[in-house]
């Protein structure tokens, strides 16, 4: 038998090894496919449940006004958005700029183990569950006190940072180095070069890790549960630092949902159709910020 030689202008023929790999790489892509589909509609499935229950209640009164004294229908749940816009905003002044500080160490400044260190750290509070927070924060400045907001704010911050901190590394990280190497090339020292090159380029990057963690800090439940667990929910309070709870809308949602009251899990709908409401809409203004910032800079 005469052996047969390759022959490189015949035709490719697809092998079995071949059609095994299209197969197989067909049956990933459909698992991927199904899997994001599956995602999205378990989204669209919360949002429809939330907006078809909690719509009826939406109302401008429902915004501005305080809820029923004894209960019943009528009222809002003004007192509760206030206090969880203050709770959130004083997290986010906490939280930013420790985050962004932290984040030009790591990317800036770091090297070695103390680095390797800092880092590890920073991965391990983004997969610390909220409730190891709350207790923390309970332990340290609420017990043997009184509940306060700021206590609340702490929390929240201690669950922003380690998001702060990683969009902000991921961002400043993707500065390009012909960029630093310009402004080493001038004589500009460190500093100046961080705060004049790599931070405006990085901006809007970083303002996107700061949205989406406010959302995730304005729907947190259960450090508030321990931190504002009792407050008057019909007295707006505007002082995060005066002693006693601070109505906030998560814990409201809570406590609205453990009553036997029609009205009451009305109301706790139209809470949670406000709450999902805002944290949707930071997700979509910082996702806008970025593809603005994208757009405009060609990446």
């Amino acid at each position: 038998m005469s052996e047969q030689l390759f022959d490189p202008t015949a035709p490719l023929t697809p092998s079995g090894n071949l059609r095994r790999r299209e197969f197989v790489g067909r049956l990933g892509v459909g698992a991927c496919t199904a899997a994001a589909v599956l995602a999205v509609a378990i989204l669209a499935v919360v949002i429809f449940t939330v907006f078809k229950r909690g719509a009826s209640s939406l109302s401008l009164d429902f915004l501005i006004k305080a809820p029923p004294i004894f209960g019943g229908p009528g009222g809002g749940i003004a007192p509760e958005l206030v206090g969880t816009i203050i709770l959130v905003a004083l997290a986010t002044a906490i939280a930013t700029p420790i985050g962004i500080l932290t984040a030009l160490y790591l990317t800036e400044f770091a090297g070695g183990r103390f680095a390797r260190v800092v880092q590890s750290a920073i991965d391990l509070m983004q997969g610390l569950p909220s409730i190891i927070v709350g207790v923390l924060v309970f332990g340290l400045l609420v017990a043997g006190h009184s509940e306060s907001g700021y206590a609340a704010s702490i929390a929240l911050a201690i669950i922003m940072l380690p998001l702060v901190t990683r969009a902000s590394q991921e961002v400043i990280a993707r500065v390009p180095i012909n960029l630093r190497e310009a402004a080493d090339a001038l004589g500009v020292n460190r500093w100046r070069t961080i705060t004049g090159v790599v931070l405006p380029e990085a901006r809007a990057g970083i303002v996107t890790g700061v949205i989406l963690a406010v959302a995730r800090a304005a729907g947190e439940t259960a450090p508030l549960i321990l931190l504002l667990g009792v407050f008057n929910q019909t007295q707006t309070s505007f002082n995060p630092f005066a002693s006693g709870g601070m109505p906030n809308i998560p814990v409201e949602i809570f406590n609205l949902s453990e009553q036997a009251d029609p009205d009451s899990f009305s109301r706790a709908w139209g809470a949670a159709f406000v709450l999902l409401a805002m944290i949707l809409f930071a997700n979509f203004l910082g996702r806008m910020i970025l593809a603005r910032s994208a757009k405009r800079t060609g990446r």
